[in-house]
């Protein structure tokens, strides 16, 4: 949803023409009159650090954030692997798992 990443306050969930309106607040999506959740707007980057806390190896938590999302959207000959011919769509964290930097198809789109 759009609300991934953004700041704290009101976002649309869906289209915009036709979306649902929700509030975020504390990382959470919720509908507007308080009434149930809408959804995550969590990032990538978060979710990593959340399943390494959690327990799960780097190395797992790094290939549920990259190999498994390629193959549900059916663009694993291209992203989630690192080797020859693939698209180098790479993220390099630092040992807080914070972003640092960011490559798209091999050029610097963030950080360097």
């Amino acid at each position: 949803m759009r609300g991934a990443g953004m700041p704290e306050g009101r976002s649309v969930l869906g289209s915009l023409r036709n979306g649902r309106e929700v509030v975020v607040e504390g990382g959470v999506a919720r509908l507007p009159d308080g009434s149930g959740f809408a959804g995550s707007v969590c990032t990538m980057d978060r979710a990593v650090r959340t399943a390494v806390a959690a327990g799960i190896p780097l190395e797992d938590a790094l290939r549920m954030a990259s190999e498994t999302p390629s193959k549900i959207l059916g663009t694993s000959h291209r992203r989630g692997s690192v080797i020859p011919g693939m698209d180098a769509d790479l993220v390099r964290f630092d040992s807080s798992l914070n972003v640092r930097m960011t490559l798209v198809g091999g050029e610097i789109v963030f950080g360097g």
